[in-house]
Formats: C-alpha cells, structure tokens, sequence
C-alpha cells in the first residue's frame, strides 16, 4: 500500500508549528514554485490561498510576522466604503460589499460580525433625503443583503440609542450597518488556509535578492531572520504583495516599478466601553475625511482615524500627541462628557499603501488597487482596501498566469470557507454544552468561538492534561492560557510581540499595554518553543522596550520627532534589514 507524501501531511492540518517551520525551509530550498509571494499581509495571504487553491505550487515568505504591518493596524472594518460614494467610485463600493457579503455568510462568519453604526444628521431640509440616497444606493448594492437596512431616527431616538452625544450635536439621525473583524487574527487565518491547502507558509523569512535567468525573474534568495540561513527559492512567477514597501522591493528586482505607492499614516486610539454609553457606533465627518467609533469586542471602542502622509520608517509608524489630540478634539465635538489622555487605553498606527496620484492630500488618493507585470517573472500589486483583498489576490494571480506552465485554473477563494468557518454557526448553538463539557463559562465558549470557529476543540485539546492553561492570563483576563500556547503551537508566533500584538490584542486593550503579563505569557510561549530563562528575558526586554518607545512617541509634537523615539526600540527580529518583504 502507497504510503501518504509527509509533506502533503505536513500542508493539510494549516498548522504553523515549529515542526512545520522547518519543513518549509526545507522545501524552499529543494522545491519548484510555480509562484513565490512576498509578503504576508492580508493581501499576500490571500494570493497564497487564490494560487493553492487553483492547484499551484506556493510559497509565502515575510520576513516579520503575519500581519504585522498594515493588516494588524486598520480601523477593524470590512465595509462597502459609504464615504466613497460621494467620490463617485460606485464600481469599488459595490464589490467591497459583495465581499463583505462573502465574508458574513459563507468565508468567515466566525472573524466577520455586523456592527451598527450612526450617521447624526446636523443640517435641515438637505442633508436627509441626501443622506439616505446615498444609504439607499449602499443597500441596493448589496448592502442590506446580509445586514438590516437604513432606519431614520428621530433627534430623541438618536439619543436613546447614544445617549452618549450633546443633544445639540444633532438633529436626528440615521442608523446602517457594516461589519467588523479582528484584521489580524482574520489574515493569520487565511495564511493558515493557505497552509491549509498546500502552500509553504514561512515568516521570519526576508526576501534579499532576486534570482535571475537570463532576462526573468526566476526566484528569490531569503534569509530566515532567527538563524541567519540563507537560501534560493526557484519560482515560475514572484508576486509582490508587501503593501507600503513594495517601491522598495522592486528595486531590489532592479526593474523599473509601473506604479508607485505612497503611505498615508492612519492613528486610532481605543478607550473603555463605559466611556461612551452607546448602543451603536458612530461615523463622524471631518473636515477631510469621517471619524469613526466602531465597538471593539465587549468592552473597548477604536476611535479613529487619522489621514496624513508619511515619508519615515515603514515598519515601525509612530503616533504622535497632535495625531491623537486631532482625534480627541473631533470626537469631543459631539460628546455630552469629553474624553481625555487619561480615557485612553491603547494607541496603534498603521500606514495604508495608496496609489501615488495627482492630489497631495493622501484622503483624496485612490483605494484602488493596481496590478502590473513588472518584467517576466515578476508581478506587483498594490492599493485596494482590506475589504477587497480577495479580489485583489486573484487578480494579482491572473496577472501571473502568463509566467506558469500551462492554462491555470480560475480563482474559487469565493467558494473556500476559511478555517474555522465550517460547523461555526451549529457550535455557536451549542455553546452551553460546549461550557460545560470544558468547565468554562458560556461566555468563554462564545470568545473562543468568534476567535477559532470550528477549530476550539484543537484549541482546548492542549488543555486536556493540563486544565492549568483554561485560567486566565494574569493581568490580561480577556484571554486564557491556552490561546497563547496555542498560538505558539498553531499559529505561527515566534516572539513575545507576536502573541501580545496580533494572536491576541492585548497591547491595545489594557493600560498597561502588555507589560504586566509579559513574562507569564513569554513563559508559556517558551514551553511549546524550548525557551530558555536568558531567552524568556530577552523577549520581555524587548517587548517592555517597544512599549516604552511607543509611549514616548506619542508625547511627541511631530512625526520626526515621534519616529525617532519610536525606532530607537530594538526588533523582536534582530536580524530584518531594509527593505523588508
């Protein structure tokens, strides 16, 4: 009897063990790709799972952690884009809301919620029926398919549902839906289902040149960022998905770019749910852009963000005290009890990768993405919004059909439920049984849920001899034992700050940002990865370092100066050199 091929065993569970880990290295050196993606964002994640499942040989490298760039720092929201209508880009609103559609029904309903908003209303006469035509042209393109439609309310029905607002703030007002997810832990998924189905998923994996026959592009030469190894990766086609570095990977090609990518610097601050009573969120306008306050699990609010360009460090953007006072002083402007500095329990910020154009003012730059063929072998894509990075994923793969060998398949990423996704809505119904047969509270059940879907029981499983991990980590009791051992098992967590930042979002949801759970959760990390107590301390150091200078950026008046603060921290990943992919 044919015995199972161990690297197709190895691909099939989308585990991103350390056993795992070193299986891809060795595949990276001996293998040949039909495709190489660079990068390990949302985007990046998703042309690895499009390429998989049409039946290509895939390999994903980046050289940080999954996510650990813009897809870790949005504002948490898979929406059509309401704003944009006004813009006139009715073609990018109706297919981010068909992909908001996908995501609620069918690919993810245990990371994608629907989440309420309210649009108050300031101006008689016209602002109303102007309002709610252009709701009624968001719902008639699919917004109201997987989510209710428009309500109108009064000014005292508003209030009731935010008692929270000035009752001079508005007069009356109008409630939609969108969704809303947790970025990172949704793109870790899609990577994981990439694995999934066959894709060599690596991080800590830095493209540092590229390889050449004759004229093409014809691989990549990585450096694993932990060790030092260096490597060649024979591709057919590389893809270049790394977002606001992707100018800086295609000079490492030495081709000449079709398109140039500017950053734009998004800041959100997130503060305690008791601090603004509310039923729903809120979408504000500014006087450049709209100002969102979007409910963050049961008991945070993200309110953000900014919209300014950026020219300084790509890896690590810094916030700084004007970007954070910007969001205070027009949030305030409609809130019945002011928010302070002391109201504020985390700050992150990310930078958006937009398509140079003609306007300096980056809120007016496209949120379409561009795909390009750079030279044989290469393929770049950027812009877009995270709500569409599925269809950016297939068409950056349609881009590089004329590299592979033979016809390729069409995209089905429409039809692949991620992990978790199957038997998510019957466990959800079982939730009490589930507490009880784990001794957990209901409630618990429900948080594992919205985080792993159908995967819980994999997740529980390594509590199963030691019933220890179900308890809380201390100071952070949001999140238990288990979620961070499994994260260092399963999901692909390498540091400290891959577990505080992006497998859980503990930096952002408590004061003290991390800090004071830092060493119980790198020594659970260190029982699944063979720390050591030097290793165990290092890993603390550099997370409490990274907290401090994020802290200290933020007092900062401008972004020179808050950048020089914020890169002065030490890298998780000592060995990362510019440009990064």
């Amino acid at each position: 009897m044919a015995q199972p091929d161990p690297r197709q065993a190895e691909a099939t569970t989308g585990r991103l063990g350390t056993a795992e880990r070193e299986a891809a290295w060795r595949r990276l050196g001996t293998d040949q790709f039909d495709v190489v993606v660079v990068g390990g964002g949302v985007t990046g994640a998703g042309a690895a799972l499009d390429a998989a499942t049409r039946g290509l040989r895939v390999a994903l490298v980046e050289a940080r952690d999954l996510a650990s760039g813009t897809s870790s720092r949005s504002s948490k929201l898979f929406h059509g884009g309401l704003r944009y209508l006004e813009q006139l880009e009715f073609g990018l609103v109706r297919e981010a809301l068909r992909e908001r559609e996908l995501m609620l029904t069918r690919l993810a309903p245990h990371l994608v919620k629907p989440v309420s908003f309210l649009y108050p209303l300031t101006h008689r006469i016209w602002e109303r029926p102007y309002t709610a035509a252009g709701l009624f042209l968001y719902d008639t393109m699919g917004g109201a398919r997987s989510v209710p439609g428009q309500k109108h309310l009064t000014r005292a029905g508003a209030l009731r549902l935010v008692p929270a607002l000035k009752r001079n703030a508005l007069i009356g007002g109008i409630r939609y839906y969108d969704a809303h997810a947790d970025d990172a832990r949704h793109t870790m998924t899609v990577a994981r289902t990439a694995a999934h189905y066959g894709a060599v998923v690596r991080t800590s994996t830095q493209v540092v040149g590229m390889l050449r026959e004759a004229d093409r592009i014809s691989g990549v030469r990585v450096r694993d960022v932990e060790d030092g190894r260096e490597v060649d990766v024979s591709a057919h086609v590389v893809i270049n998905c790394t977002g606001v570095w992707t100018d800086e990977i295609q000079r490492l090609s030495g081709s000449r770019g079709r398109f140039r990518v500017r950053a734009s610097k998004g800041v959100h601050i997130v503060v305690p749910r008791d601090r603004i009573v509310s039923d729903s969120g809120l979408i504000l306008r500014t006087e450049k852009s709209v100002l969102f306050v979007i409910p963050w699990r049961s008991n945070h609010w993200i309110v953000g963000t900014t919209d300014t360009d950026w020219n300084l460090d790509l890896a690590h953007p810094a916030a700084t005290r004007s970007d954070i006072d910007y969001i205070l002083d027009h949030v305030n402007q409609v809130l019945a009890t002011p928010l302070t500095h002391d109201d504020i329990e985390g700050v992150y910020a990310g930078l958006r990768p937009l398509l140079a154009g003609e306007s300096e003012e980056t809120s007016k730059l496209s949120r379409e993405h561009a795909v390009a063929r750079v030279s044989p072998g290469l393929v770049a894509i950027a812009g877009g919004k995270y709500t569409t990075y599925r269809v950016m994923a297939a068409d950056a793969v349609d881009a590089a059909a004329p590299d592979l060998p033979g016809r390729i398949a069409p995209s089905i990423t429409d039809k692949v439920p991620l992990l978790g996704a199957d038997g998510y809505h019957a466990l959800v119904n079982q939730a009490d049984q589930l507490a009880g047969r784990y001794g957990l509270h209901p409630y618990r059940v429900r948080h594992l849920l919205d985080r792993y879907g159908s995967l819980v029981h994999e997740v529980l499983a390594l509590a199963a001899e030691r019933p220890e991990l179900l308890k809380p980590i201390p100071a952070a009791p949001d999140y238990l034992q288990v979620e961070v051992a499994y994260a260092a098992s399963h999901e692909g967590a390498l540091h400290l700050e891959d577990v505080l930042t992006r497998r859980t979002r503990i930096s952002i949801e408590y004061p003290h940002r991390g800090i004071d759970c830092a060493e119980a959760v790198a020594r659970l990390m260190g029982e699944v990865l063979g720390w050591d107590d030097g290793t165990v301390a290092r890993e603390v150091e550099v997370y409490t370092a990274r907290v401090e200078a994020e802290r200290d950026s933020q007092t900062q008046p401008d972004d020179q100066a808050a950048d020089a603060r914020r890169s002065a921290a030490p890298e998780a990943r000592s060995r990362v050199t510019e440009p990064v992919a």
